[in-house]
């Protein structure tokens, strides 16, 4: 098994001093979340997508949604106030966010953007998010999640 590499999104869960656990498979080449759930024994319902859009406004937001669910986009728009919202271009997410695709996390973005996790993860002991890192999954309380970044819970699927 390769090295574990500490990515930023455990750096900022470290000194913030929340309990967390990494989950690595970069050996595995996965991608898909569904994939990565099933790489790791996860029940998918428990492992979260992060998705970046920007809305009718120039504005972006942040959607964190379980891999085997899409995320709605009417319903997120109404969620956060805006007429309409689309997907950000692949391209546009490593200047944007500080991740490229795959390895998105809610967690240690270059800014904070408005952010909304699909009201599931709230009913779950802990959730996967991506550990900023193709390969890479921190497994979280949302409690603690909510230490570190500011979000609502909405029905966006």
């Amino acid at each position: 098994m390769a090295k574990e590499e500490k990515t930023n999104v455990m750096r900022v869960l470290e000194q913030k001093k929340i309990n967390f656990q990494v989950h690595c498979y970069v050996e595995t080449g996965k991608v898909n979340g569904m994939e990565v759930a099933e790489e790791l024994g996860q029940d998918p319902n428990c492992v979260f997508k992060t998705l970046v859009t920007i809305g009718a406004s120039k504005k972006n937001y942040v959607f964190v949604v379980p891999v085997n669910m899409e995320l709605n986009l009417k319903k997120a728009a109404k969620v956060v106030g805006e007429k309409s919202i689309a997907m950000i271009k692949s391209k546009e997410l490593l200047p944007l966010t500080g991740y490229i695709h795959g390895g998105c996390s809610p967690i240690g973005m270059k800014k904070f953007f408005q952010t909304t996790i699909h009201e599931t993860a709230k009913d779950k002991e802990t959730i996967c998010v991506s550990g900023g890192k193709i390969g890479y999954q921190v497994q979280i309380s949302p409690d603690d999640l909510g230490k570190v970044i500011r979000f609502e819970y909405a029905d966006i699927v």
